[in-house]
Parts: C-alpha cells; structure tokens; sequence
C-alpha cells in the first residue's frame, strides 16, 4: 500500500472519531510535508531509520514544539497502519519526543500585587453597586 492510499484511509478514520476541522488541516499539511520528503513510498518499505533522518532534518530549522507536533503525527499514521493491519510492524514505535525547553515562571513584583488587589476591590464595589 503506498502512502496516499493509506493517507485516506487515516484522513477517514480520524472524520468518523470527530477530530476538529483545524485538528485534520494540520494532519494534511503534516502528511504533505512527509510525501514531499520522502516520496509516496509503499508503507512497509518505511523504517525506523527513515523516520529519524526524516526528523532529524526537520529538526535544524523547527522549534522542538514543532518538532514534537511533527513526530506524534508520524507516529499516530503509522499506529494506525499497523492496528488496522496494513503493517506487521510499527516503524514509529520507538520514536521519542524531543527535549523541551523549561518555562521559568514570571513572577508578580510587590507593586503588582498591590495594583491587582485594588483592582479586584474596585472591581467588587462596582458589581455591589445598584
């Protein structure tokens, strides 16, 4: 089975389980952007190392969020193939999500705080008021 076939397959599955309209524009763009790469291989010729490289190339110019939105698409199409048996094996099984970066969290100065709890109070007397 070539990778167009299979992609309708997918694209049909992922309609009847209710995915959003936005949720299925992203998975087209995602899977166009893998047959652009990689051709409209027939799937079992696809393999782990394949995948990598793949990814691997991606991931010079991509934001590791990118990057991981990328490989879980990658994996979700190939689970799909081999739950619905069109493979016996699962090339994408052994994938991992990229490191992200921490987030170090903003914390509020003091004259903030102050200027939200007035705030709120101004807020609390105007919804008292009659």
């Amino acid at each position: 089975m070539i990778s167009c076939e299979l992609w309708r397959l997918y694209e049909a599955d992922k309609r009847i389980q209710g995915f959003s309209p936005s949720t299925q524009k992203a998975y087209t763009l995602q899977f166009k952007m893998l047959v652009r790469e990689l051709g409209d291989l027939d799937i079992s010729e696809v393999t782990l190392n394949l995948l990598k490289e793949y990814l691997a190339k991606q991931s010079d110019r991509l934001k590791p969020s990118s990057l991981a939105h990328r490989l879980r698409f990658v994996r979700s199409l190939f689970r799909f193939a081999y739950e619905e048996t069109y493979l016996s094996s699962n090339p994408s099984l052994k994938l991992r999500e990229p490191k992200m970066d921490k987030c170090i969290p903003k914390f509020l100065i003091e004259e903030d705080v102050i200027h939200l709890k007035i705030s709120c109070r101004c807020l609390s007397l105007c919804m008292q008021a009659p």
